[in-house]
This record gives structure tokens, sequence and C-alpha cells, in this order.
């Protein structure tokens, strides 16, 4: 460029520009209300100043083809003319002034976008002078800003006030695409030669500059070094760049996570429901840093509720359709602060439909949104059952795809609608301490998962029994009506064991239960394994919790179970302790019937009964002879004492007694 000029050779004086060059102002140009005193004269009747050098005969006409066609309809002495809508206003029409008279043009990547766009509106193009601003600026832009990351992020973040007329000069674009390049490449390479990377590096891995060690270190190009360097785009920008980046096939986790970090830093409360950890991230939040050394004001420092709005409508238009479990998490937080901002019903009920998709991916936690509305309800339960409904629906429908490394949790499990059930039972319980939560509410969660997704009913009857609890004031028919959403076949036997002690339950309900209970106590004695109550025995206690004494019930089921079966084994004891013996009495009493002269031992468990001598006598006075064998059975049967005869029995049962 041309020798440089003092500064002070243009000085400010309130709202008008001058110029010291000795000459008389006999232009006078406008823009923004600020005036710039200006020359057009032959410089050859007047002396200059030291350190200027006019580029031709008139310093404003000869540059400027715009200034030169309105000079040439209107040629006054004295002139002025008033530039409207000029790009970059009147802090970068001073910059093009002073190329105009000669003096030293500093460009940088702050200014080059809007100096470009002031060129091209004063048509400063080679037409009107070698060299001029037009080409400048555009060999400056390729060889010096479209090469830098830092240069292109400073430009972009600077041309948020020129974007109409950057659009039209393409500079715009080729700034999306230089960034878009260099998120694809290795940030390492960034100010160094091409040829360099991956050929000379030192054993340690650093990257070598002439056979120099340099420390600088080789960074992975699937990291989100790059995620605090664009957030300090503006809202229109960023989504340009994003959309940039898809054709450019950058993969959607990358693009997800830089979405996640910008609307972190501007929407009010994401960042404290959001995990440190962002989607598709390796480091968190304060430990992420720029790659470059700059400074800049944030983009929206300062948003209004109008531009967070417009934000996060822009953020969840950029998101693509996918699923994942960070992604679910980001979906939910996103919907909680459209909730806060009173958003729209058409972002709602998007978000909506995005989180019932991949419902089965969402925690407790995050589902527990307040009501921010007028509501009585401390959470918003309608906005949950909704997205259970668009969960139903969409079960049916063809399923999201996941992202494809594992860096957003993907996984789709084949019983996302048993995951959904318990999720779903465990908000309930949350929710069932709400003192103005009405049964409906209850009943409306409840159904609406379709029958056959809980494999068993503890969850839900957990959920019902706090709900009583919270609810003293119920009448037995709403809390039959609730109980009848239960199926007290699948209640584990634990669940019915607590069941049938609750006096919070309806009499009614508290029949039936043990009902059931009795079966599945028979079940458990039979050894039985009954398809339908087989789930509840196989997996008894699994789906209670620990809560209102239930640990102390499980408890006691469970001895009472080891005790059930001690007690099978010992009856099987003692059924076969009481064959033998009598067998071993059927071969006594054949022996002493054989016998008819000797006398008579009879063997009756543990005790030998032998026969009296006056029995004998007695016998032979009546009889005159021997009993027949049958006769001498009888009598030595009736010689047994009541309680001896019956002893093998009071044995046999004394277990129970």
């Amino acid at each position: 460029m041309s020798p440089a000029a003092k500064v002070s050779e243009f000085h400010r004086e309130g709202n008008d520009w001058f110029c010291r060059t000795g000459l008389p102002s006999d232009i006078t140009v406008v823009v923004d209300d600020v005036k710039f005193h200006l020359h057009k004269m032959n410089h050859g009747d007047y002396p200059l100043a030291s350190g200027f050098k006019y580029a031709g005969t008139f310093p404003l006409v000869s540059k400027c083809g715009k200034l030169a066609r309105m000079y040439e309809d209107d040629k006054k002495s004295l002139w002025t003319t008033v530039l409207e809508d000029f790009p970059g206003g009147s802090e970068t029409f001073l910059t093009a002034a002073r190329f105009c008279y000669g003096a030293r043009v500093d460009l940088t990547s702050k200014n080059i976008v809007s100096t470009h766009c002031a060129a091209e509106y004063l048509d400063m193009t080679s037409e009107y002078g070698e060299e001029n601003l037009i080409s400048q600026v555009e060999a400056f832009l390729h060889k010096q800003v479209l090469r830098n990351w830092k240069d292109c992020i400073l430009a972009l973040q600077s041309s948020s006030h020129v974007l109409k007329s950057a659009e039209k000069l393409q500079t715009i674009p080729k700034l999306m695409n230089a960034v878009s390049t260099m998120v694809c490449t290795d940030p390492s390479l960034f100010g160094w030669p091409m040829m360099m990377y991956g050929t000379l590096q030192s054993p340690g891995g650093s990257i070598l500059w002439n056979g120099i060690n340099t420390g600088a270190r080789m960074r992975s190009s699937g990291s989100d070094w790059w995620y605090e360097d664009v957030s300090y785009l503006s809202v229109d920008l960023f989504r340009r760049l994003i959309k940039t980046m898809e054709t450019k096939g950058i993969r959607a986790e990358s693009l997800v996570g830089a979405m996640v970090y910008y609307a972190r830093k501007y929407l009010p409360g994401l960042g404290r429901w959001q995990s440190r950890r962002t989607s598709g991230s390796s480091n968190n939040n304060k430990s992420r840093t720029s790659v470059v050394s700059f400074s800049l004001a944030a983009a929206s420092s300062s948003m209004s509720p109008v531009d967070q709005i417009a934000l996060l409508e822009t953020i969840l238009s950029l998101l693509p359709e996918k699923r994942g479990r960070s992604f679910c998490k980001f979906l939910l937080c996103l919907l909680r602060v459209a909730f806060i901002l009173g958003v729209d019903g058409s972002c709602v009920k998007q978000l909506e439909r995005r989180i019932g998709m991949q419902l089965e991916l969402a925690t407790l936690e995050n589902l527990l949104i307040l009501n921010y509305s007028d509501s009585e309800t401390l959470y918003n339960v309608d906005c949950v059952e909704r997205m259970i409904r668009h969960f139903v629906s969409s079960s049916s429908s063809s399923e999201l795809s996941d992202f494809s490394p594992p860096s957003l949790d993907p996984g789709m499990s084949p019983s996302s609608l048993r995951k959904v059930a318990k999720l779903v039972d465990s908000y309930m319980a949350e929710v069932a301490s709400d003192v103005n939560l009405k049964p409906d509410k209850m009943r409306s969660l409840a159904a609406a998962l379709p029958e056959g997704s809980r494999p068993l009913y503890d969850g839900l009857y957990r959920a019902f029994d706090i709900y009583f609890k919270e609810h003293p004031w119920l009448s037995d028919k709403d809390k039959e009506q609730l109980c009848n959403m239960m199926d007290y076949q699948r209640l584990s036997i634990d669940a019915c064991a607590h069941a049938s002690h609750n006096d919070r339950l309806p009499l009614r309900v508290v029949l039936q239960v043990l009902f059931f209970e009795q079966m599945h106590l028979r079940t458990a004695l039979a050894g039985g394994t009954n398809t339908g109550t087989a789930h509840a025995m196989t997996v008894p206690g699994q789906e209670i919790v620990e809560r209102d004494g239930w640990v102390t019930v499980v408890r006691q089921n469970q001895v009472l179970k080891v005790d059930m079966q001690k007690m099978r084994s010992r009856v099987g004891e003692l059924e076969e302790e009481f064959q033998n013996m009598k067998r071993e009495m059927k071969k006594r009493v054949s022996k002493s019937s054989s016998s008819v002269s000797s006398p008579r031992l009879v063997k009756m468990g543990c005790k030998f009964l032998l026969p009296r001598a006056s029995d004998a006598k007695n016998n032979d006075t009546a009889h005159g002879s021997v009993s027949s064998t049958p006769r001498s059975a009888a009598a030595a049967e009736h010689a047994l004492p009541r309680s001896s005869r019956h002893s093998k029995h009071r044995k046999s049962f004394s277990f129970f007694g």
C-alpha cells in the first residue's frame, strides 16, 4: 500500500470528520448522520500535506465509481451527498476514505468483511484505479483469512451487521466452507505446512518443523475442540454454519454436541439440568477452552426472552431425527426451558413427539418437569401423559435411527415397552405425594400404557399405596377404581403379603389380594409352575422398593418360604416312616396267627405287650381251648390301650399340633 500518513491527519470534531490536507473541503458525504468533509479539487492548485499522495486528479471520484457517477449527474462546486444503508457504517467509510487519500489502511480479520462490502458499495474496482480497494481486500481474504482458523472465526463473528451485503459477495459462504473444512481437519495443522503433518514427527508424537520439535501435539479429528469458538457466532450465523457442515458430511453427533454447547451457553438454566458431559464430547465444559487465544463478547450474552425463544426454535430445527440417551436428556431439558419461556404450542408439541419416540431412554429425574403454568399440580403430568401416548403410537411405526458411534449412548432394547412401564410406575410414585393431584390423573397415567406392558404390577401398586397414604380423604369408591387398574394375578408374593396387611386398601381389594395370595402359596407348596404366576415366582421381591416397611414383610415371607420347604420334606419323611410301621405290623400279625400254643408276643411301635396270666386262664375256662387265630389277633388288638392304638396317627401329625 501507499506510504503511511499520520492518524492525526484525519480528526473528528463532534459529529464531523476533517482531513488536514491544506485544501478547503468541497464535498461532504453523510453516513449515519456523520459528516465527512473531503475533497474533489485538482491537487495541482494547492500544496499537499506531507504523507498524502493523490492517486488521481480527484481523491474520491477517481477511486469510487459510485461517487464518480453521482458527481457527473450533479456537478457543483460544493457538493453534499448522503449514502443510505452504507454497509459497516461511518467507521467503514472512514477506512475507504483513507484508502482514497493514499493513507495506510490496516486490513484485519475483524474489518475485512465490512471493508469488502463498503468497497463493493462504492464500486472501488480496478476500473477506477490500479490495485483498488476491492482487489486489496480479496487478496487479503484468500491469502490470509481463509487459511487461518482464528481469522475465519473473527471474520464471521464481526460480519453480523453486514450479512445482507456479504451474501451478495459470497464472502460468508467462503468463510463457512473454510471453517467446515478445518473442522474436518486436524487442528494441529493450522499454521503449519500440510506436507509436514503425518510424515515428520518426533518419537513422542510431537510435530516437527524443519527437524525441530515444536512441542505441539496432534489432536483427534473427532474431538470437540471447535465448540467454544463457534459459540461466539450469532444465532443466524451458527445456524448457517451447522447447515454448511451437514453438507460437508460432518457426523451428526459432532453437530449435536456443538448445538448442545451453544444452547447451554445462552438458554437460561439449561446448563444446570444438563449433565456436565455434553453429548458427543469427551471433555466437560469447564475443561474445554478455545483452540485459539482471542477474546470476543458473547454473541447473545444478554438475550431477551424473544431472542431466547428464537434460539430454542433454531436449535430444534437443526437437531437431527435420531435417538440416544444423552440426546433424549437434552430434548427434555429443552422442553423444560420451553415451558419457562412460554414457547408456542407447536414447538412444545414437536419436542413432546420427539421425546415420546425414544421415551425408554429417558430418566425419572428429567421427567419430573415442574408446572410453570397456573395449574394446581406441582408437576406437569399432562405433558408426560402426552409423551407416553406418543411412545405407544410410534412403537408400531418406523423407529428412529441411532447415532452411529456410541458417543451419544444409543441403544434400543427389545424390552423398551417394559422399560417405559417401569419408568411410568416410578414417575407415578414420585408425583403421588402431590396433594393436588386428582385420581383421574393417576388413572390416565396408568391407562396410557397398553395391557401386557407390565410383567409385574408391584410398581403400580406401590404408586397407588403412596397416593392413598398422601390422600387419606379418598373414598373407597375412588380407591377401588384405581385398584381396578391392577392385575392382581401379576402381583408378586411379596406385594400380596404387603397388600393383605395394608389398612389403606378397601376391604374388597384386600379380599381379592388374599385370594390370589393363597393361590401363590398353594402353587409354591405344590411345586407348580403355573405359567400365569411363573414370573411372579421366579423374581420375588425384585420389583419391590424398600419403602413403608416393605423390607420387613419381604424378609418374613422369605423365612416363611424356607419353613414351608422344611415342612414338605418333614411330612414326606413321616409318611415314609408310617408306611414302614404298617408293613412291620402286618408281618407280626401273620406270625402270631401261625403259633397257636406258644405265648403271644406282639410288637407295637417300640413297645412289646405280653399276655397276662389271668387273661389266659379266663380264656381257657370260657372256651376250654385255644382261640382261633383271628380271634387271638382281635383280642390282642383290643388289649392295646386307646392311646396306643392311635399312636401312629398322633406321631404323623404331631408337627402341626
